[in-house]
């Protein structure tokens, strides 16, 4: 999802509109943007976080309540204490880590950012916290360690490459996942989150679009492939009975169509019956990066969604993080499912495995390479099949290094992808910059809505000439109807 959407010629105003509305966080200055003793000028207000169920704690009450809220956290989420208790502050992580490599800041550290959580944990939680503070380091929790928080655990992409190389394990993620929520109960959360979780929660997509921009872009987009292959190819909204129910992003709809329009192209072509649901037109799930409600929510929506119209299976689009909430949560929530969800990537790979689609490369002659969104390599078991599409509907696809598990993040993910933290974005995304400008390619396949945001200002940035992609653009290309 995009921040700062594209405008195109052509595009039907009514989606165009929908999609802008919550890109804007509150003007600097404004005195709604702020809880007292607060100077972040992208923190929600009253009136934004109350369609979460969330609210400002007093100043003077959120270290006590922040306090409260830990010690439920180290209950909840056993695996929270456990990386609490087991790091070693060996520093492997800190190398690896492109938020700090982007932004120089020792905190940025994955050890030292987890270490503003463990000190207070120590000092409340641990008998030689509680006798022997100071020999461990631990601190007494004040309002300045709680801006810390805030202010750092918002610098983590929850990107999870510090995990590949913990010799312990540890996923500095879910602890940034864990201090966000705290976070949240305390009514601090960036205005740009709480309104893409009061969109999810009135419309079913980030973006806030309505059921009839919705059909008025399909209707474009139709119009468009018709124009485009002489063919009636066909983006069905809520058909009942289909084989395939297709989550996308919303910002398919308007700054990345060309991903739509591939997907609509790949079942066109194999003959598969699908469809989408107006109810959630959103595979992103940003619930994962502060609100386990909300992640919830949007997960029991799509279910519902599903067996409403009564398909055979759930298919979902390109976001890397919407995908490791499907993969990795939906049994957890809902219990075993009767129909299996699988990723847009697995399902043109096993298309052309079965020869259902029949493709030309000779149509992306361009030099491609591959970034690995992090949860689909590090959470989501998707790394060889996109490359083994690329290899089929390119003519010269190249790694680029490093790569798979080891692939740096874009810097944009985990809710970062607001106009406020342009500049850090910038820093967060200098060391994936380097790995693309090294393999030469002209032509990026970043298949993430996220990632597809925040790449092509990455790359401009840091004066890399290569053109950003989703692999369903390519693949689009590529078929042959």
């Amino acid at each position: 999802m995009s921040a700062t959407p594209v405008k195109e010629a052509g595009r039907p105003a009514t989606a165009q509109r929908a999609a802008e509305a919550p890109a804007k966080g509150p003007s600097r200055g404004s005195a709604s943007a702020n809880p007292p003793g607060h100077d972040r000028p992208y923190l929600a207000s009253e009136k934004d976080l109350a369609p979460l169920g969330l609210h400002w704690v007093d100043e003077a009450e959120r270290p006590a309540r922040a306090r409260e809220l830990l010690d439920k956290m180290r209950h909840y989420r056993r695996t929270f204490q456990m990386y609490m208790d087991v790091c070693t502050h060996c520093g492997a992580c800190a190398q690896q880590c492109h938020s700090y490599l982007g932004t120089q800041d020792p905190k940025n550290m994955p050890v030292a950012r987890a270490d503003l959580a463990r000190r207070i944990y120590q000092r409340y939680f641990t008998w030689t916290g509680r006798h022997l503070p100071r020999l461990v380091g631990a601190e007494d929790l004040t309002e300045e360690t709680i801006e810390a928080w805030y202010k750092y655990f918002y610098q983590c992409n929850e990107c999870r490459r510090c995990a590949v190389f913990c010799p312990f394990g540890i996923d500095t993620a879910e602890i940034t996942i864990a201090m966000r929520e705290i976070l949240a109960y305390l009514g601090l959360v960036p205005r740009f989150l709480t309104s893409v979780g009061s969109n999810v929660l009135r419309t079913g997509n980030n973006m806030g679009i309505p059921r009839p921009a919705l059909l008025d872009t399909v209707q474009f987009l139709e119009e468009e492939m018709k124009e485009e292959t002489g063919k009636d190819i066909p983006i069905p909204v809520d058909q009942e009975g289909a084989e395939v129910l297709y989550n996308p992003s919303s910002s398919d709809f308007f700054s990345n169509p060309d991903t739509l329009t591939g997907a609509a192209k790949m079942f066109y072509a194999a003959g598969i019956s699908w469809t989408l649901s107006s109810e959630i037109i959103e595979t992103a799930n940003f619930g994962l990066f502060f609100s386990e409600p909300l992640l919830r929510a949007h997960s029991q929506r799509l279910i519902r969604s599903a067996r409403r119209l009564r398909v055979q299976r759930i298919v979902a689009g390109e976001c890397g993080h919407g995908w490791r909430t499907w993969r990795m949560f939906s049994e957890t929530i809902h219990g075993q499912l009767e129909f299996p969800i699988t990723h847009c990537a697995e399902e043109a790979c096993e298309l052309l495995r079965q020869r259902r689609i029949r493709v030309d490369p000779e149509a992306n002659p361009q030099r491609v390479t591959y970034h690995d969104p992090c949860n689909l390599a590090r959470a989501g078991d998707i790394i060889e099949q996109p490359r083994e599409v690329l290899r089929q509907i390119t003519l010269d696809f190249r790694e680029m290094i490093p790569n798979r598990e080891k692939s740096f993040c874009c810097g944009g993910g985990s809710g970062l992808l607001m106009d406020e933290m342009m500049e850090v974005r910038m820093q967060l995304g200098k060391a994936k910059a380097d790995s693309v400008r090294a393999t030469g390619a002209e032509i990026l396949c970043a298949p993430c809505a996220i990632c597809k945001a925040q790449l092509p200002l990455v790359m401009e940035h840091h004066h890399v000439p290569v053109q950003v992609k989703g692999l369903l653009d390519l693949l689009g290309r590529a078929i042959i109807l």
